[in-house]
């Protein structure tokens, strides 16, 4: 069903005020942002015009590369357990109970009604070594003493996990709902066991809507910015952890814009190809 195109240009005005606010709160910041990412930094926040490439040359040193690679490990990392977590669970859910499924999708929803800080407080409270989970493992036998396993790589990723998962599931939810029952039903009928069903049917047919929500995760984990900092050491600072650093702490305006695009660039790169393998999957 073809959209006729509007026959004036009043026809345009319910796309104006869109545009318009596009422009005003996306397009100028961002284009501004750019133009001082070229600018050279004069100290205590000042910036000088003149145009240079020093900030961009920053950005392939050795510590900042190491970041960007800290930062994108990160990134895979959560998304690749957000994945293995949320797959078989969101399966198991839509082959559950109606009321089941009720429950825990309130539940999700409840987990992200939450702040970032209240997650990372309260994930920090139970890994610390006084009142964390530890001492119920010394209580058990299993430990001599209490330990502490925050702040630290592993307390990071569980944290961002955590806070990560309920959009896994509520992304991957709706479309494994659609799935015909009929294929896997067709399948156990050759006489395949329903774990292998899992693995030769069922992931196959997903593979866009996986890669989709890896991605998706991918992004997400980049703009994360309490979680680094209340479960991590600076070796695990994400980018825009990084860039709130530089422009508020270390008052380097370009070098934070220079950091900020790129982190940007590579955000639209991966939303690109969120969209390229969401339209594969409706195809």
């Amino acid at each position: 069903m073809s959209i006729a195109k509007p026959r004036s240009m009043v026809g345009y005005l319910p796309l104006a005020v869109p545009a318009a606010l596009l422009i005003l709160f996306f397009v100028v910041p961002f284009g501004s942002m750019i133009l001082v990412s070229f600018y050279k930094n004069a100290g205590g926040g000042l910036t000088e015009a003149m145009l240079t490439l020093e900030n961009y040359r920053r950005l392939i040193s050795p510590f900042f590369v190491g970041l960007l690679i800290a930062s994108f490990g990160l990134a895979l990392a959560v998304a690749a357990i957000s994945i293995l977590i949320a797959f078989p669970f969101s399966y198991l859910l839509v082959n559950a109970p109606r009321s089941t499924q009720v429950f825990w999708l309130i539940f999700l929803l409840s987990v992200l009604s939450l702040s970032e800080s209240i997650i990372g407080f309260a994930w920090s409270t139970l890994l610390s070594r006084t009142a964390g989970i530890s001492n119920l493992l010394v209580f058990a036998g299993l430990l001599d003493k209490p330990a502490s396993y925050a702040p630290g790589l592993g307390a990071l990723v569980s944290g961002v996990v955590y806070t990560a998962f309920p959009y896994a599931v509520l992304v991957l939810y709706p479309i494994l709902s659609r799935v015909d029952p009929h294929i896997e039903e067709a399948a156990r009928t050759l006489g395949t066991s329903p774990l292998r069903t899992f693995f030769i049917v069922v992931l196959p047919m997903q593979r866009n809507t996986i890669i989709t929500t890896f991605l998706m995760i991918m992004v997400f984990t980049l703009g994360t910015y309490l979680m680094p900092q209340i479960l991590g050491r600076p070796q695990h600072w994400t980018l825009s952890v990084v860039i709130s650093d530089q422009a508020l702490m270390q008052s380097n305006i370009p070098f934070a814009a220079a950091l900020a695009v790129f982190l940007v660039i590579a955000t639209m790169l991966i939303v690109a190809t969120v969209v390229l393998f969401g339209r594969k999957a409706r195809a």
